[in-house]
């Protein structure tokens, strides 16, 4: 186990953190959690994804699309797009341009029911649409909210 948590890298995604009070160590001391209310924690894992800065990479557009459900055929008919050019996205063949991203991160927030720029102008928004060289990691907080587990996003 990392000071930053359990790295979940099983949602798909690099940089994502689970901070619990009650990770145990197995027999190799590797970190092992039971991970309740997956639906829940991907969801804010989604909200970390719809609001980073810079420009969305293969994973997490792959990510934003298989928790909404779509393929990426439906996906690319939404964005006027060609199958093939989700595909090369999702495989980092090639980006996804900023006015698109911006698209695809409203659709995600609207399908998936979580805030986006709240308070941003579409002028903000848009400037942060540049590519970043070192994404910043999601971070979920595990809480036991009267017995019932509840992440949240933290910083």
């Amino acid at each position: 186990m990392s000071h930053n948590g359990y790295h979940y890298t099983e949602c798909g995604l690099d940089d994502v953190f689970i901070i619990a009070d009650h990770l145990q160590s197995d027999d190799e001391d590797e970190a092992v959690l039971t991970i309740p209310a997956i639906g829940m924690l991907h969801k804010v894992i989604a909200e970390g994804v719809i609001n980073a800065d810079g420009i969305l990479n293969g994973k997490e557009i792959r990510f934003l699309r298989t928790e909404m459900g779509m393929t990426q055929a439906q996906l690319a008919k939404i964005l006027h797009r060609k199958e093939l050019t989700v595909a090369r996205w999702e495989k980092n063949e090639v980006g996804i341009d900023a006015t698109l991203d911006l698209i695809l991160r409203q659709l995600a927030a609207e399908k998936l029911d979580v805030p986006f720029g709240q308070g941003q102008t579409i002028e903000r928004l848009c400037l942060e649409r540049v590519p970043i060289k070192q994404p910043m990691p999601i971070k979920a907080k595990l809480n036991d909210d009267n017995g019932l587990p509840r992440y949240t996003l933290i910083a």
